[in-house]
C-alpha cells in the first residue's frame, strides 16, 4: 500500500487513500456496533442481569453499567494513546479491536442473574470495562492514522468518513436487532437478544483481517526515522502547561458539547421514545435507523465544508442550534409520538402532594433498600408508568397523595409494615393509581394509530443533523491541535473524557433527573447547559486549525 502522496493525490481520494479510510472506518464501525448493542438493549439487559432490583433502579443501574464502559474510556486513551505514540498507530488499534470484539462476544454467553446470581452482573460489568478501555484507544488511532495520510486541505473530508462509522455502527446494531426480533419473536427477551452479540465474532474476524493489511502512518514513520519521537508522551501531553492548556480547552471548548449533542440526538432520543413515550421497540428502532440513514451523508458534507470555512464555526453552530431547539423538538416528539400523554397532562395534570423531607432521590445501585415513605411510593409508580407530574409541598408529616385531574389517591406509610404487608398494600395502591391514570387518559403505551411516523422521522433527522455538525469536523480539529510526537495521546484523552464522561453519562443522569423532578423534559437541561458551556469556551479560547501543518 502506498504510504507517500504524489502531486496527483492532492486533488481528491486516490485508490490508496480509499483503502486506508475504508480499513480504518470499517474496523471502527464494527467496534461501535459492539458498543451500541448494550445501549440499544439496556431495558432487556436490566431484566436479565439486574432482576434483583426494582424496575426503576434496575433500569438506572443497567444504564450505569452501560456508562461504566464510558467511564474507563479516558484510561484506555492514556494506555493505548501512549502505545500509539511509542510503537505506532497500526499495531495499537489492531490490539484494541481484538479486545473489543472478544469482550462483546462473551457478553452474549453470560448466564443470567436467575442462573448464576450476583456473578452475572459482575462479569457483565467487567466485560463492559474491557470494552471501554479498548474503545478509548480505538478512536484516536483511527483518526490520527487517516489524518496523517490525508493531503493538505482535505483532512476534514478524509476524517469525516471515520465520523460516519459511529452512526453506522448504531445503524447496523439496530438493523441486526430488528432482524433478530423478527426471527425469534416472543423469545427475543429471553435468549434472542444474545444473537447480535454473537454476530460480533464474525465482524471481529473481518476487522482483524482488514487491519492486518495496513501500513504504518507515513508521518509516524518519518518522525521515527528522524529521531523526533517522544520517549514520554504522557509527560509531554499532560505535565507541560503549554500542551495541557490545549488539552483542557479541547475538552471543555469542543468535545464536551460535541458529546452531549451526539448522545442526546441519537441515544437519548432512542430512550425518550421507548421508555418515556412508550413507543413500541420496533417502531422506535426503525425511526432512529431511518433518521441515521437520511442524515449520515451530512458527516461528509460538514467535514468537507470544514476544510473551506473551518472546523470551529460548524461545531459551535451545532452546539448553538441544539441549545436553542432541544426543548421544542422533544416536546414535538411527544406531540407526534404519543399525543395522549400530552393531552392527558393538560386536561388531567398529575400532582404529587408531599412533605419534601419524605421524598428520596430513588437510586439504589445494590438493590437492598426498599423505599417505603409515602412520597417515594407515589413517585415509584408514576416513574415506572412514564407519567409526567409536578410536585406540591405539603405540611411536615403529611402522608403523600397524588392528584390525577379531580381524583385524589392517598398513599400510605410503609415503614412500619413487614415485607408481605408492604407488598400487598403497595400492589393495591399501584392498581388504584393505575385505574385513575387510565380513566384520566394516560396510556400504558403509545397507540400505533396515533404515532405520526413522518413527523417523528423529520424531527429525529434534525437531531441527527445536529450530530453531524458537531461530530463531522471534530477529528480533524483534534488532530490538528497537537504535534505528531504526542498526537495520539493528547487528542485521545479530551475526546474520551468528553464522549466517555460528559456524553456517556447523559442517559443515566437525564433519566435520574426526570425521575426526581417528574418533568419528562427536565433531563434535557444536562445537554443544553454543557452545549452552551462549549459554545462559550470554544468560541472565545480555542483556535481554528484548518490550515496548520500537521507534519511537525
Amino acid at each position: 500500500m502506498a504510504t507517500t502522496m504524489s502531486a496527483n493525490d492532492r486533488s481528491g481520494l486516490t485508490g490508496g487513500h480509499v483503502r486506508i479510510i475504508a480499513a480504518s472506518s470499517i474496523g471502527t464501525m464494527f467496534e461501535w456496533y459492539d458498543f451500541y448493542l448494550y445501549g440499544s438493549l439496556a431495558a432487556i439487559i436490566a431484566k436479565q442481569f439486574f432482576s434483583a432490583l426494582n424496575p426503576t433502579s434496575g433500569y438506572i443501574v443497567a444504564l450505569l453499567a452501560f456508562a461504566a464502559g464510558f467511564f474507563v474510556r479516558p484510561f484506555g486513551a492514556l494506555i493505548f494513546g501512549r502505545l500509539g505514540d511509542l510503537i505506532g498507530r497500526k499495531y495499537t488499534f489492531l490490539i484494541t479491536i481484538v479486545i473489543m470484539g472478544s469482550s462483546t462476544f462473551l457478553v452474549g454467553l453470560i448466564p443470567s442473574y436467575a442462573t448464576i446470581g450476583i456473578a452475572a452482573p459482575i462479569i457483565l460489568i467487567a466485560l463492559r470495562l474491557l470494552q471501554g478501555l479498548a474503545l478509548g484507544g480505538e478512536y484516536g488511532g483511527a483518526a490520527t492514522y487517516v489524518a496523517e495520510h490525508a493531503p493538505p486541505g482535505k483532512r476534514g473530508y478524509y476524517t469525516s468518513f471515520i465520523q460516519i462509522t459511529a452512526t453506522f455502527g448504531l445503524f447496523l446494531s439496530l438493523i441486526v436487532i430488528l432482524l433478530c426480533r423478527n426471527f425469534t419473536g416472543a423469545d427475543f427477551d429471553t435468549w434472542g437478544w444474545r444473537i447480535p452479540f454473537w454476530v460480533s465474532f464474525f465482524l471481529l474476524l473481518i476487522s482483524v483481517y482488514i487491519r492486518l493489511q495496513l501500513q504504518e502512518s507515513p508521518l509516524f514513520q518519518k518522525m521515527k526515522a528522524e529521531g523526533r519521537g517522544s520517549s514520554a508522551p504522557l509527560t509531554e501531553s499532560f505535565l507541560r502547561w503549554d500542551n495541557l492548556k490545549i488539552v483542557l480547552l479541547a475538552l471543555f471548548g469542543a468535545t464536551a458539547g460535541e458529546a452531549v449533542v451526539w448522545y442526546g440526538g441519537q441515544f437519548y432520543a432512542l430512550f425518550f421514545l421507548g421508555q418515556t413515550l412508550k413507543v413500541d421497540p420496533i417502531t422506535t428502532n426503525l425511526l432512529i435507523a431511518g433518521a441515521l440513514l437520511i442524515a449520515t451523508p451530512f458527516f461528509v458534507i460538514f467535514g468537507a465544508l470544514s476544510d473551506r470555512i473551518g472546523r470551529k464555526p460548524i461545531i459551535m453552530l451545532g452546539c448553538l442550534l441544539a441549545a436553542l431547539t432541544y426543548f421544542p423538538i422533544f416536546k414535538a416528539l411527544t406531540h407526534y409520538g404519543n399525543p395522549a400523554i400530552e393531552t392527558a397532562s393538560v386536561t388531567n395534570p398529575v400532582v404529587v402532594v408531599a412533605d419534601p423531607a419524605t421524598c428520596s432521590f430513588q437510586f439504589d445501585p445494590i438493590g437492598k433498600k426498599v423505599f417505603k415513605d409515602s412520597c417515594d411510593i407515589v413517585k415509584s409508580v408514576l416513574t415506572k408508568s412514564g407519567v409526567p407530574y409536578v410536585n406540591q409541598e405539603a405540611a411536615p408529616g403529611t402522608v403523600a397523595s397524588v392528584k390525577v385531574g379531580s381524583a385524589v389517591i392517598d398513599s400510605f406509610e410503609g415503614a412500619s409494615l413487614d415485607g408481605d404487608a408492604f407488598k400487598t398494600q403497595a400492589a393495591a395502591f399501584a392498581t388504584k393509581l393505575g385505574d385513575a391514570l387510565k380513566s384520566a387518559g394516560y396510556p400504558a403505551k403509545a397507540d400505533p394509530a396515533q404515532v405520526n411516523w413522518p413527523m417523528l422521522l423529520v424531527l429525529l433527522t434534525i437531531l441527527v443533523i445536529y450530530v453531524t455538525m458537531v461530530y463531522g469536523p471534530i477529528a480533524a480539529w483534534l488532530v490538528e491541535l497537537f504535534p505528531t510526537r504526542i498526537r495520539y495521546t493528547s487528542m485521545s484523552l479530551p475526546y474520551h473524557i468528553g464522549n466517555g464522561w460528559f456524553g456517556g453519562f447523559l442517559p443515566t443522569v437525564s433519566f435520574a433527573l426526570v425521575a426526581f423532578s417528574g418533568d419528562i423534559y427536565y433531563g434535557l437541561w444536562y445537554t443544553v447547559i454543557i452545549a452552551v458551556m462549549t459554545l462559550i469556551i470554544g468560541s472565545l479560547f480555542l483556535r481554528e486549525t484548518k490550515d496548520v501543518d500537521i507534519s511537525a
